[in-house]
């Protein structure tokens, strides 16, 4: 045996160890531990719901159930044992009695059965004496043997780092982890019903792109073999969902993965979800009734009619209407800036060293009053509010606004101190497009690593017309977390991205 079998062998578990060695001994009786043929026929809710209040004996033991599930807890009794049986609806009790299914098969099978296997159990049921609902089990089965042991019982799994990265076991220990994922589930089936009854497609578009666009991010770089070029995770769908307007789809959406190589934060994770959706002549004031629309439904829907909802000890309503500041008005109302000067660069610069907030003299007006709103105005933005009229130089997207060229018709929404969406209304003149994503070059040349590609094609489609249209993307896990009073993303997504760790397994 060589000197790293040794290692691995002295370092093993012991509880794993006895496992094992409990598989071997059936594999030696002719158990296979891993069958595939038992199916049940009712769930546990189903046969609680259908018994739990039936008091007749009679009635009871005449029942027929099958059902399955992973044993959270069980107590021998000598010739009798009591389990407790876990599926995906909920728990319920098995008794195994020696003499009712063998000595031979109760002695050599289920003593060998331990917290963590998953059995198929057969019978009629009874009330303990302390009035539980009960499957007396005729047969049984052993389908799936746990040769790891379960976080020991009295302190599930508490801790956020084995928790997050073996998802898996946090399911299978805290209930609640599953509803949290149930509801997330909830949300984007609400959203999607939500925006097909009025009249959206949902589509779907490259997840790999040739020019990262749509967003102002750093992209995740690949190299496709066949091709020979390199390719770009996408950091936003929107410039082929925009192609689609132009090709004659009037209202498009799309919900999936977007890739961004940034940081990982409470808010942030490399890879999130988004649904991100453009409507042919509207604007960016119709999508704000559209998203207050479908953000208090879904809050209905998930909160038993009710618009309040508390995160993080603190309550929000989302009841109509929800308040709307331009970026001016936001620093006049949350930063104490002066109303009269707040649009002049020098008082910008003046407020940025009253507040503390550092800031670079080659940002430009737009620049610098984006970064004094972050800095001093988002995190206490924790009702639903609509910021308004942004710097173009900041939206290179965006449709300049009729009354002041240097202001986007673009809105973010914040709740909760958090983006949750932004939008704005399209630009489709290709000329000025054409002359934003060239500033867009000259900024990466300079150093910028966010600042976006020219990408020539999306000129060429825009040359072809748009008609107006306004378009917005809606982060779902941020929304998740604001529903399920989540205080990191992690906590919503079932596998997020992780740094390296040095433990084992």
């Amino acid at each position: 045996m060589s000197t790293e079998n040794k290692s691995k062998k002295v370092k093993e578990n012991p509880q794993v160890a006895a496992r094992k060695e409990k598989l071997s001994a059936l594999l030696a009786g002719g158990v296979n531990p891993y069958p595939n043929q038992f199916k049940p026929e009712q769930s546990l809710l189903q046969v609680v719901q259908r018994y739990g209040e039936v008091a007749d004996e009679e009635r009871l033991a005449a029942a027929e159930v099958k059902c399955v599930g992973r044993v959270v807890l069980h107590r021998h009794f000598g010739k009798l044992t009591f389990a407790t049986l876990m599926d995906e609806s909920g728990r319920l009790q098995v008794a195994v009695q020696r003499d009712h299914i063998g000595a031979d098969l109760y002695r050599e099978v289920f003593r060998k059965v331990e917290v963590g296997d998953w059995l198929g159990v057969e019978g009629s049921l009874f009330l303990t004496k302390t009035g539980e609902l009960t499957i007396r089990v005729n047969r049984f089965q052993l389908l799936a043997k746990s040769v790891r042991p379960l976080p020991e019982k009295f302190h599930g799994l508490e801790d956020l780092e084995t928790r997050y990265r073996q998802r898996y076991l946090d399911l299978i220990v805290n209930p609640e982890v599953r509803d949290l994922f149930r509801t997330r589930s909830q949300i984007i089936r609400l959203i999607r019903h939500f925006m097909e009854e009025r009249g959206f497609l949902e589509v779907e578009t490259p997840m790999m792109h040739p020019i990262p666009g749509g967003a102002v991010a750093r992209p995740f770089v690949t190299h496709h073999n066949a091709l020979d070029r390199e390719l770009f995770l996408r950091i936003a769908p929107e410039l082929y969902l925009k192609r689609l307007i132009v090709g004659g789809f009037e209202r498009v959406f799309e919900i999936n993965r977007n890739f961004r190589n940034e940081g990982l934060s409470t808010r942030h994770n490399p890879e999130f979800t988004m649904m991100e959706f453009y409507q042919a002549f509207a604007d960016y004031r119709d999508l704000m009734d559209l998203t207050e629309a479908l953000v208090t439904h879904v809050v209905r829907e998930t909160h038993d009619g009710s618009l309040k909802v508390t995160h993080q000890e603190r309550e929000i309503d989302f009841s109509s209407p929800w308040q709307r500041l331009t970026l001016g008005e936001s620093l006049v109302h949350y930063a104490g800036a002066d109303v009269h000067q707040v649009a002049e660069r020098a008082y910008l610069l003046a407020l940025a060293k009253e507040k503390g907030v550092k800031v670079d003299d080659k940002w430009d007006d737009g620049k610098l009053l984006l970064e004094l709103f972050e800095a001093l105005v988002e995190e206490n933005l924790i009702q639903p509010t609509f910021i308004l009229d942004y710097p173009v130089s900041v939206s290179p997207l965006s449709r300049r606004s009729d009354t002041n060229p240097e202001v986007a018709e673009r809105f973010e929404l914040f709740i909760g101190g958090w983006e949750i969406a932004n939008a704005f209304s399209e630009l489709n003149d290709p000329a000025d497009q054409a002359d934003r994503f060239q500033k867009q070059v000259d900024a990466k040349e300079s150093g910028d690593l966010e600042a976006m590609h020219f990408d020539e094609d999306y000129i060429r489609a825009l040359e072809y017309g748009m008609p107006p249209t306004a378009g917005e993307g809606i982060g779902i896990d941020r929304l998740v977390m604001l529903l399920t009073d989540s205080a990191a993303i992690r906590d919503v997504l079932l596998f997020p991205q992780m740094r390296s760790s040095a433990k084992g397994s």
